[in-house]
């Protein structure tokens, strides 16, 4: 062992063991606490989990069963709608709400002092949240879209689209699970496809009845997918085999882009992308230059400055400034339920099957926003 380090650990220890004596006790008396608030703390070994939430959960028999069957009411929802990455960021934006709704901010551990409360105020979110869940009205009211809110407050509209849903549930079903992942990508791409034809886009805040023009747009969407699923008589392959071409260099052609680049690297199981915007295209006989606002939901953190990063968003973020400035070390990480949007030109190149994209890595980007909220 090199000498100097060796004296670094000897004094170490000879500092560990001169501590004081009331520091270890205050230790003692913490985990006496919360051992006995958390009485499954120790057997089942809830240190491992880095979550303060999770600790809970796993420490407190009555916040134990009552987080099992919230999970099951969460797979069940995710089982019974075809856009399951809108379900999973709603889910995580929820947590983020019930977490911060009961005093826990940033990953902190829990005082032991709090451990009551905090216990009492877990379990009544997570009844209301299994409640909220098995409502069957839920699904359509948690859909937070321009899309989504205009559909749900037509009766006819809502009935198709979830009759148009359980088709394409029943037809993914069939598919192995690699494939059904691709296939219900391939639907959450549909679905923007949708809202860009329909002029739902960038409708956040246009009031309800402006809205309702749209509604003839999206019955004859839902009537012309219902009739391609019948068509294709059972046969997923015929409606779900993602193309590698589009028809025209748009918004659409870089969806379809920024979908291949992100099936390429694994980031679906990070990122969700919720909006597609055209801002300017160069075209010429056979190539076209696309520059497009992205934008996307981070539905688990990663890294601001990491593959992940580099490879999904195309760049290094730092959330407290200067969203394109590299952040020294990279080692934050992203929270659940920011947006991302970034601009970026997309190279096409027309072929005998439409406008393939020559663009296959996102980075560099020309612009980088990051903004917190839903």
């Amino acid at each position: 062992m090199n000498f100097m380090r060796a004296i670094a650990l000897t004094v170490l220890a000879v500092l560990a063991g001169s501590a004081h004596p009331a520091g270890a006790q205050n230790m003692q008396e913490a985990d006496r606490v919360r051992d006995e608030a958390l009485p499954l703390f120790v057997q089942d070994r809830c240190a491992e989990f880095k979550d303060p939430a999770e600790q809970l959960f796993c420490g407190d028999p009555a916040l134990k069963e009552a987080g099992a069957r919230l999970n099951a009411a969460t797979e069940a929802r995710l089982n019974r709608i075809a856009d399951r990455r809108v379900a999973i960021e709603e889910n995580a934006e929820w947590i983020r709400n019930r977490n911060s709704s009961c005093s826990m901010f940033g990953g902190r551990s829990v005082p032991g002092r709090d451990i009551p409360y905090v216990k009492t105020c877990l379990l009544k979110e997570t009844e209301e949240r299994i409640a909220i869940l098995n409502d069957p009205n839920f699904d359509c009211l948690a859909t937070d879209t321009p899309a989504g809110r205009l559909i749900c407050s037509d009766p006819e509209l809502a009935v198709a689209d979830q009759e148009l849903d359980d088709l394409v549930i029943a037809l993914i079903s069939r598919l192995k699970e690699d494939d059904a992942k691709r296939a219900f990508s391939e639907h959450a791409r549909w679905v923007r496809t949708r809202d860009r034809k329909c002029d739902l886009d960038d409708k956040d805040n246009v009031p309800p009845d402006e809205l309702s023009r749209s509604a003839g747009c999206l019955t004859e969407y839902m009537r012309q997918k219902t009739a391609e699923i019948g068509a294709a008589k059972s046969d997923p392959k015929r409606v779900f085999g993602r193309p590698s071409n589009s028809a025209t260099p748009d918004a659409d052609a870089v969806d379809l882009c920024v979908a291949q680049i992100h099936a390429a690297n694994a980031c679906e199981n990070f990122l969700r992308v919720s909006r597609v915007i055209e801002i300017d295209t160069e075209i010429s006989a056979a190539e076209a230059l696309v520059t497009a606002e992205v934008e996307m939901k981070v539905l688990s953190p990663f890294a601001m400055c990491s593959p992940i990063a580099s490879s999904c968003t195309g760049m290094c973020w730092d959330l407290k400034s200067n969203p394109q400035k590299k952040p020294a070390g990279g080692v934050d990480s992203i929270p659940v339920a920011y947006r991302l949007k970034i601009e970026k030109s997309f190279a096409f190149r027309k072929t005998g099957g439409g406008w393939g994209c020559g663009t296959t890595v996102l980075q560099p980007v020309d612009l980088g926003i990051a903004q917190s909220g839903p």
